[in-house]
């Protein structure tokens, strides 16, 4: 895209050379006779529609996937404040079993990626909630199988608002490239027509000017 404007004051200054075009009679007399007709007017009304939509477009992507993204933040703060407690405590029943300690991915450091940790927190559930003698042990301190489904529900949650998440980050880039491709196909029309258009008003500069364009406009 070779636009080096603002996006909004140039979607203004087209909607302005364009409609004020379609609006005016007096403006059409002059530009049909260089091939702007009405119909050709209406093809620049309609890539204006297209871009100005496609902007709009954009915007809504980019907000839904902020709002995916602090939804995807709350739920990790609290899968990880359920597993942790589990993981710590886990670690004291289990101080001298290094199979079970391995098994429930206990040593280490917790992953700082949001993909590692899901994998580890996965790992832990998946493997405790498996092993009977795991679970009577953990009983014992008070982590029972319901309190370690609930926590594994959370961690599932939080693994669909991820991939949720990942797809509305890849509709957003797919709305910018619509969005450049919108406003190029845009730009291109109205150069050729602000060209057009000094020619055909050249001896009327105040229908020039009621198109938005000025002898210092590009």
């Amino acid at each position: 895209m070779v636009i080096r404007e603002k996006t909004d004051l140039f979607l203004y200054r087209a909607h302005v050379a364009i409609d004020n075009a379609l609006t005016f009679v007096e403006i059409q007399t002059y530009l049909n006779q260089y091939g702007y007709t009405k119909i050709k007017l209406q093809e620049g009304q309609k890539l204006y529609n297209i871009a100005l939509e496609a902007c709009q477009k954009q915007q809504q992507e980019y907000g839904q996937q902020m709002s995916s993204t602090e939804t995807v933040n709350t739920m990790w703060k609290k899968a990880k404040e359920s597993y942790m407690r589990c993981v710590k405590i886990s670690r004291v029943a289990f101080k001298n079993n290094t199979g079970v300690a391995r098994a429930l991915g206990l040593n280490g450091e917790r992953k700082k990626t949001l993909s590692g940790w899901l994998n580890q927190a996965k790992q832990f559930y998946q493997n405790a909630l498996n092993d009977p003698e795991v679970l009577k042990k953990l009983t014992e301190y008070g982590i029972t199988k319901i309190k370690l489904e609930a926590a594994q529900n959370d961690t599932d949650d939080l693994e669909t608002a991820s991939l949720m998440q990942e797809k509305g980050k890849g509709d957003a880039q797919n709305a910018t490239q619509f969005k450049n491709k919108a406003l190029t196909n845009l730009q291109l029309w109205l150069r050729d027509f602000i060209a057009i258009a000094k020619i055909a008003l050249e001896t009327e500069p105040q229908l020039l000017e009621g198109l938005g364009i000025l002898e210092r406009s590009s």
